[in-house]
């Protein structure tokens, strides 16, 4: 469906993108994942024509984009981290006026459809700047879906929504897949990633790390984490630990410690006697395995020690 090969793109003397390449299956959601500042959007203004490139090639359907990119576009829906509104609109007249500027045709119908698929039927004639801000990006997915597009970009779409927010946009999300739309889903909300991502790619100083099925990758990284809560403060553990090969990485939280290993064997036989130097007594000790957001700081740290 898209196909990235090697994309570039720099800003002056700053280099956003370094060769990145991926590929997206039809009908799936691709979460495209990293801090801020990583170039996910960037990525995303490229391959929905707002943002020209610098080299690499990008395919959607067989098609060469720089090529076809007018054609290309009508298959393509976009919702922008921060989208804008006409707050003196209401939500039925504010499609009405996106469809006219794309000279649709048969309109009224189409909307009706999509606000009641974004849950905002009931709200139709309100004005938008009364609207909540879960409101407002279920209205951004209305619009960049108003065309019915094949592929749908969603930038940052569940950011500074509350728990009841995030449901409403990630129900959604999942409803259009089970449509046969596929999904570019960017975004630095590992757990919303969890919840609906069929494959990922981490992208990390404008590189890519990792690109992998999600459920592959967890199987990957199923190495468990040891979660160590103390009485008291832990200190810096990791010079501690340093020529301890079975143990990658810690993280500490005050008296708590969360210790990544890669040998399970080593980590189960020994990992008690090391707590036990320590002269610190332990309150908890518990076994989990690796979370999404912890195959993120692992690959994100291995990437910055390269």
């Amino acid at each position: 469906m898209i196909e990235v090969n090697n994309l570039t793109k720099s800003y002056g003397n700053n280099t956003v993108l370094k060769q990145i390449s991926f590929k997206i299956d039809r009908g799936s959601i691709y979460g495209f994942l990293g801090k801020n500042g990583a170039g996910k959007t960037t990525t995303m203004n490229i391959l929905t024509g707002f943002t020209r490139y610098d080299s690499g090639e990008i395919y959607i359907d067989g098609l060469k984009f720089s090529e076809n990119k007018r054609k290309l576009l009508k298959k393509i829906g976009y919702l922008p981290e921060n989208p804008e509104f006409y707050n003196y609109m209401n939500s039925e007249e504010y499609l009405n006026f996106i469809g006219e500027l794309s000279n649709m045709k048969s309109k009224d119908k189409r909307i009706e459809t999509i606000l009641e698929s974004v849950n905002l039927k009931y709200a139709k004639k309100k004005k938008i700047g009364e609207y909540s801000r879960g409101m407002k990006q279920r209205l951004g997915i209305a619009a960049a879906l108003l065309n019915d597009p094949e592929i749908i970009f969603l930038d940052e779409p569940t950011s500074a929504l509350d728990p009841e927010g995030r449901i409403e946009v990630l129900e959604i999300i999942a409803e259009l897949k089970k449509r046969g739309k596929t999904v570019f889903l960017s975004t630095h909300i590992l757990n919303d990633v969890e919840r609906v991502c069929d494959y990922i790619s981490i992208l990390d100083k404008g590189e890519i790390i990792i690109s992998q099925n999600l459920n592959e990758l967890k199987k990957k990284y199923i190495q468990p984490i040891y979660d160590i809560e103390f009485e008291n403060p832990c200190g810096d553990l990791s010079n501690r630990f340093a020529d301890i090969k079975w143990i990658d990485s810690i993280r500490i939280n005050k008296n708590t410690v969360s210790i990544y290993v890669n040998d399970i064997y080593e980590a189960k036989t020994k990992l008690i006697r090391e707590i036990a130097k320590l002269d610190n007594p332990v309150i908890s000790y518990k076994i989990r395995e690796a979370s999404l957001e912890d195959i993120f700081i692992r690959m994100v740290k291995q990437n910055a020690n390269i």
